[in-house]
């Protein structure tokens, strides 16, 4: 039988190389723990369907975790699990690129949200 090979940066791209996901994970990480609603305020462009499919990937994967609190109406929070947090310095690296790339391009800094 032949070995399947696997590589790191297919495995981690397949994980989270979605762009919802990523901004997902940006919003818990600076926040700790939301809820869906401020979720869905806080990433321009997303659906309530796409949202709720990229969450249910994330908690699938692992990467964050759901708690419902027993209350009318229900309370529901989001949060990174500690796979979820151990990718905080490669999205911060990401950031420090991303704002070098918009330097280099010439683009105003002025209105960037610090990650």
């Amino acid at each position: 039988m032949e070995e399947i090979k696997i590589c790191p940066i297919e495995a981690a791209v397949n994980l989270i190389g979605h762009k919802w996901k990523v901004l997902i994970l940006r919003n818990l990480l600076n926040t700790n723990h939301q809820r869906f609603s401020d979720l869905l305020r806080g990433i321009t462009g997303i659906s309530q369907k796409m949202l709720t499919q990229q969450l249910r990937q994330m908690e699938h994967d692992g990467l964050i975790t759901r708690k419902i609190y027993a209350e009318v109406p229900p309370k529901v929070e989001y949060s990174l699990t500690e796979l979820g947090w151990s990718l905080q310095p490669i999205l911060e690296s990401i950031s420090l690129w991303g704002k070098d790339y918009l330097t280099k391009q010439g683009k105003s800094l002025d209105h960037l949200v610090d990650d």
